[in-house]
């Protein structure tokens, strides 16, 4: 807490009030200990998380943010009135962030690295403008051939990608030919979302997961590619209907639904820190918000490919991903949403998804509102399976 001091120290400073701090445990009831930080005044408290959430806007620093809402209850309060969702803040804090809607006014750039000899995938945040940083692990999808089809298992953790385990996020299926594929939420993206049934039925801990609980096959997007028209040198043309979102997500003042917290059966995977942690019975109600997509008169989302251009001096087809994409590839594409359900606006010009190749196994993934880094990853891996029929 090295961080907390310092702006207490300088609070004090400024403020020319003394601020007495006791580096103690207090022990409250039933023999529990808990941190003195737990007693800081609200106002000083408030105040020392504004002042961290403002200054650790980058990773790594940002880890201090997360750790502040492990102290204590008062702690994880404020900081989850103070950290704003990447829809308003473009940045990725907490784990729950990767379930969310990016921003609106701008694409989130992230990053995709691929193992080839594990058949592995990695999502990162990409920390600057160069494509050649670190970046900030958010994802991983492991692929998983099958007799009939192909899952590619997507997972918090870097090393514990299977369907048993807590950190378990979603998956994406194939059909046998590659050219079909859906997108599977562990948990419901919106109040009533359909869960379908299958023979994977996902367990927890070796346990069955409590039917009030459901988790594993909640379908949030369908993926289909259709034959090349251009030949071998124009990109795929793909269709994703985004079933959680409505296709009035895109226009002004629009709402696409958001995750706001893991589910129950999610509560595990982070044993140090509280601030994941729920007493209510009614978690699962408190973790959704916005519009249910069944209700909307509008339709769903439908995304689709940018039209790419022919470029007379290059002799091919070209899309500008303004320097994000270095290396041609049939992989690469932009996805901006179809006039499907009505004329077409500026809306239908934005990009909502670009992903390109800058190098041998590694891959770019700029994604904006209102589709989440969940989402976008599950997409961009159905691009890396060889499609027979398409090329």
């Amino acid at each position: 807490m090295a961080i907390i001091r310092n702006i207490i120290e300088d609070m004090r400073s400024r403020s020319q009030r003394v601020v007495v701090v006791v580096e103690k445990e207090v022990v409250v009831g039933d023999g529990l200990r808990q941190s003195c930080w737990a007693n800081m005044p609200q106002e000083l408290l408030r105040e020392v998380l504004l002042r961290i959430e403002a200054s650790e806007d980058t990773w790594p620093p940002r880890k201090n943010v997360v750790a502040c809402a492990g102290v204590c209850r008062n702690w994880r309060v404020i900081t989850k009135e103070i950290v704003k969702k990447p829809e308003l803040s473009a940045k990725i804090t907490f784990p729950i962030s990767v379930k969310q809607p990016g921003p609106r006014e701008n694409l989130l750039q992230c990053f995709i690295k691929r193992n080839r000899s594990t058949q592995t995938y990695y999502l990162f945040l990409s920390l600057t403008s160069s494509l050649g940083d670190d970046g900030k692990f958010l994802l991983a999808a492991r692929k998983s051939r099958r007799p009939t089809c192909t899952d590619y298992i997507i997972s918090l953790d870097a090393d514990d990608m299977s369907r048993g385990s807590n950190t378990y996020v979603g998956k994406l299926r194939s059909n046998f030919l590659g050219t079909k594929f859906t997108i599977y939420d562990s948990q419901p993206p919106h109040t009533g979302a359909k869960f379908t049934k299958s023979r994977s039925t996902r367990l927890v801990n070796l346990k069955q997961v409590s039917p009030k609980v459901p988790t594993g096959n909640y379908p949030v997007a369908h993926i289909s590619y259709e034959l090349n028209v251009l030949g071998s040198r124009g990109p795929r043309r793909m269709h994703c209907v985004m079933d959680s979102i409505p296709s009035s997500s895109i226009e002004p003042g629009g709402v696409a639904p958001t995750q706001t917290e893991f589910s129950l059966n999610n509560i595990e995977m982070f044993p140090m820190f509280p601030f994941f942690r729920s007493k209510s019975n009614r978690v699962m109600e408190n973790s959704l918000s916005g519009p249910l997509v069944g209700d909307q008169k509008d339709g769903l989302l439908v995304l689709k490919n940018k039209a790419p251009r022919w470029h007379e001096q290059l002799q091919c087809w070209c899309l500008n991903f303004h320097g994000r994409v270095t290396v041609a590839s049939v992989k690469n594409f932009q996805l901006v949403a179809s006039a499907e359900n009505g004329t077409a606006g500026p809306e239908h010009d934005k990009i909502i998804l670009q992903f390109g190749k800058v190098g041998k196994d590694l891959f770019t993934m700029d994604y904006r509102y209102p589709i989440s880094a969940f989402q976008a990853f599950a997409i961009c891996l159905s691009s890396f399976d060889t499609k027979i029929a398409c090329e």
